[in-house]
């Protein structure tokens, strides 16, 4: 279907209720309750769970059970709303803690509540203002070509809980089923959620695979052309790179109880450098290849700078360029001068320019492989390299110099994070009918209210858990941050293997590879993206592997895998947020029953966790093709 020929859900000159006070409160209440279960996430296992599907079912169940409200509008600002705060909250808990750390080593003082919340604040705003002028770019003009997955899929879950019927039975039945898996598999803990295998005997190398459904949903969304270019990453790092490194290294980096070890720490000290490289060389080529468009969506702002943007159709309007200008000129003036930010006139043009610049590469990353899996962390680890490099080169140095590069950093990783989320929601609000200005000002109520709890949270989860890099605690993006700044000070950062990682990415654009899906997988650990090819694989089979009567007969199976995928992530990101609130009140031991294996849990959990993996795949193909007309 042509861009011409794309209508939304809701026409644009239909009016229904949307910014409400219902949603804007319920948005509210999702923000701090997903930003608060994130940062717990991220700080304990460097992650974070996308929070607009989960919104989006929470807000379907409140709205349309208990208020009786069928607007599906405003279920798509409650997700909007909501979302903010789970993506607010990966950037401040990726970069935040080493300030913490440092100060545990006598360096500084902590940050402030309000210091937090003011960076967070500068951060979120800016990835929301940057991405209002290139939503017509990204999210309109490239609504075929970047499937934004996520956003997808939210669309999906909004539409089958508004027509009801079989969609509604598709979407809940892919929820029920992923959230009962989710909940044994990492609540109860009969079997693992991650199976990894690590060899060094003779070929040093890992494989493994997350088993949970999620991302091979992503996949089966995202189809095999884009899975494949991530596995294709993760093969690279883990079967060629880290094997290559063991070799030639020999004892000096084949150190380690295990082989588990030796692959870890391989892969954390060099292929990591080698990915981060790989990622930061990819934008800057997708920022060079969108640079046509870019001017093109720029120009067309010009044009309407300083003019009521009301005039036009409703799912057309966005905040006028003179608001966005004005609030970018503010918070960049606001950096230099509010006490405790450490962010000179130098670090606060930094920050505009590669806020902006990860901001256009964030949102077409997260338009490719969805926003759980994009590596903001990779983004802020470019940033921090040559922020901290510029700072050291005018002087400043020392505890000064590395709490200004985190503060920058944080703000960058925020916008990243805070871009590539506003670019899901846009995405959903583009397909059902939304008014993108409406959107915008929740994406902006989100990030206020997200700010304002994010240094709660932080200085909770630090007083009752022993500290940001324990073992309860152990904030390994936050750490690595603290490592790279720590390195470019004292003249200790790896270049070699970071230039290593941009000359790969080279290689990938001259092959005519999509360089960034590819460098998320070198960057990314390989059992992230082995589900997302077996989801991709999935989708392929259900499309080629079957005989179907007619196109529509075909399309219909495949969209089935697409509702019931939407529904998988959405129940592994609810019951994800649950099973963090019971970790934070420490229930989640009493329910833990990997005990039942005695000493053989990891062997046996691993060949049990494999084969549920596996007949739920082959479930989901089944559950596709399932009554369809057979004869040819």
């Amino acid at each position: 279907m042509s861009k011409k020929e794309f209508k939304p859900f809701i026409p644009a000159n239909k009016v229904v209720p949307e910014f409400t006070v219902a949603s804007v409160v319920l948005g509210i209440l999702m923000a701090v309750i997903f930003g608060a279960a994130n940062a717990y996430l991220g700080l304990r296992v460097g992650m974070t769970v996308s929070a607009s599907i989960p919104a989006a079912v929470i807000s379907m169940g409140v709205l349309r059970v208990i208020l009786k409200k069928d607007s599906i509008l405003e279920n798509n600002m409650v997700q909007t709303i909501g979302s903010a705060g789970e993506s607010l909250a990966a950037g401040a808990i990726f970069t935040m803690p080493a300030i913490f750390m440092w100060a545990n080593e006598g360096l500084c003082e902590k940050p402030s509540f309000w210091l937090i919340a003011v960076i967070a604040l500068c951060g979120g705003l800016l990835g929301v203002f940057f991405m209002v002028p290139l939503r017509t770019a990204l999210i309109v003009e490239e609504h075929e070509r970047l499937p934004y997955p996520e956003g997808m899929a939210c669309s999906e879950v909004l539409l089958a809980g508004e027509e009801g019927g079989s969609k509604s039975k598709v979407v809940f039945s892919g929820l029920g089923i992923s959230a009962i898996y989710k909940f044994v598999a990492d609540g109860l803990r009969l079997f693992p959620s991650q199976v990894e295998y690590s060899f060094s005997k003779n070929y040093t190398c890992g494989i493994g695979v997350d088993v949970l459904p999620a991302l091979a949903g992503v996949g089966y969304i995202c189809g095999i052309k884009i899975a494949r270019y991530m596995f294709a990453g993760g093969v690279l790092s883990y079967l060629v790179l880290i094997p290559a490194i063991a070799f030639f290294g020999g004892d000096s980096v084949v150190t380690g109880a295990n082989a588990s070890d030796i692959v870890g720490s391989i892969w954390g000290s060099y292929v990591r450098y080698i990915g981060a490289g790989a990622v930061a060389a990819g934008g800057i080529i997708s920022l060079i290849k969108t640079f046509p468009t870019m001017v093109k969506t720029f120009r067309h702002a010009i044009k309407g700078f300083g003019k009521n943007v009301s005039g036009g159709e409703r799912t057309t309007r966005d905040l006028p360029m003179w608001f966005i200008l004005t609030g970018i000129f503010v918070i960049a003036v606001a950096m230099c001068f509010i006490p405790g930010i450490t962010i000179n006139p130098l670090g606060a043009i930094l920050i505009i320019i590669f806020g902006f610049f990860f901001a256009t590469v964030s949102s077409r990353m997260v338009g490719l492989v969805g926003s759980s899996n994009n590596p903001v962390s990779g983004m802020a680890i470019a940033t921090l390299i040559i922020t901290t490099f510029v700072l050291k080169s005018t002087g400043t140095t020392g505890a000064k110099g590395m709490i200004a590069a985190i503060s920058i950093g944080t703000v960058i990783c925020i916008v990243a994070a805070m871009a590539g989320d506003t670019s899901q929601d846009l995405k959903t609000g583009y397909i059902v009918g939304a008014t993108p200005k409406k959107q915008q000002i929740g994406e902006m109520i989100g990030t206020l209210v997200s700010a304002l709890s994010i240094g709660g949270v932080m200085y909770l989860l630090s007083n009752s858990w022993g500290g940001f890099g324990s073992e309860q605690l152990a904030a390994p993006q936050a750490s690595l941050m603290k490592m790279v700044i720590e390195g470019v000070m004292g003249g200790t950062l790896p270049w070699t293997l970071i230039f290593v990682g941009v000359f790969v990415a080279v290689v990938a654009e001259i092959l005519n590879i999509p360089v960034l899906a590819f460098a998320i997988g070198l960057y990314l650990p390989i059992y992230l993206s082995t589900p997302i090819m077996i989801g991709g694989i999935t989708r392929w089979i259900v499309e080629n592997k079957f005989k179907y009567n007619s196109e529509k007969q075909q399309k219909d199976s495949v969209d089935k895998g697409v509702l019931y995928s939407a529904g998988m992530i959405a129940g592994e990101g609810l019951v994800g947020i649950f099973l963090a609130v019971l970790a934070v009140f420490g229930i989640d031991k009493a329910i833990d029953l990997s005990g039942i294996y005695g000493g053989g849990f990891y062997f046996v959990g691993k060949c049990v966790a494999l084969i549920v993996f596996t007949f739920f795949i082959i479930s989901i193909i089944g559950f596709c093709v399932k009554g369809r007309d057979k004869t040819e």
